[in-house]
């Protein structure tokens, strides 16, 4: 059984941090609220998103799972307007998910959920990790986006830098311990990433004011932020691309 009621915004968030991942999502329901855990075809990136029962105007779950495809969802949040509530119900007997917006009633159906990946989120110990402000890495990413298709993200004790290198330019996003939230940094870490998945990644994050990174040298990079006012958290994992 899962029953629920949720703000617009809510919805476009979960939308947004897994849409560009996969086109398939699980969504695994408990008394506590929601979970989703999903893997891209080419296993290069990864989410886990967590909602508590908090993160909805009315919630009621037993334990039960329940597979959608993204592009219904996007259908759904376009009938929306800024400060609807959606209210969800699970049709378990026909699998299907009733989904209503104002006065259209959607009914969809549902996939397996045993036909989607379910990925084990792997538990790494990276030893550096720096918070920051969404904006300043925001504003790197856009800068790189016309240089290069990947990055390279450093951390040393005293700064964080993200870099692009091109066939002729070059563009680099240096921050300051002051000009950072918090850093734990040992000794310097340093990997490179596919810019298109990483970009995806923070763009997601735009509701959130800080983004926590935590770097490994080769290693994948783990980001981490808060949905849903705060009552919701999402990890993304992103391997590295390996340098010759």
């Amino acid at each position: 059984m899962f029953k629920a009621k949720l703000k617009a915004d809510v919805l476009k968030e979960i939308i947004e941090v897994t849409g560009h991942i996969v086109d398939e999502i699980v969504m695994d329901l408990d008394s506590e609220g929601l979970t989703i855990k999903a893997v891209d075809p080419s296993h290069v990136a990864m989410v886990d998103l967590m909602l508590t029962k908090n993160a909805f105007q009315e919630f009621e779950a037993d334990d039960v799972s329940i597979a959608v495809e993204m592009d219904k969802m996007r259908e759904v949040i376009k009938l929306a307007k800024a400060g609807d509530v959606i209210s969800m119900e699970h049709d378990s007997e026909r699998n299907r998910l009733i989904v209503t917006v104002g006065n259209i009633i959607r009914k969809m159906g549902l996939l397996s959920p045993s036909s989607i990946t379910s990925p084990k989120v792997p538990d790494l110990e990276l030893p550096a990790n720096v918070i920051l402000k969404t904006d300043e890495i925001k504003q790197g990413i856009k800068a790189a986006e016309s240089i290069s298709d990947h990055v390279t993200l450093i951390m040393e004790p005293e700064s964080f830098s993200m870099e692009a290198d091109g066939d002729t330019d070059e563009v680099k996003l240096k921050l300051t311990k002051d000009q950072l939230i918090e850093i734990s940094c040992k000794e310097r870490q340093r990997s490179m990433f596919p810019l298109d998945y990483f970009s995806n990644m923070v763009k997601a994050a735009t509701n959130s004011s800080s983004l926590k990174i935590l770097l490994g040298t080769d290693f994948p990079v783990r980001l981490e932020f808060t949905i849903a006012g705060g009552n919701g958290e999402v990890v993304y994992l992103l391997a590295p691309r390996i340098e010759d």
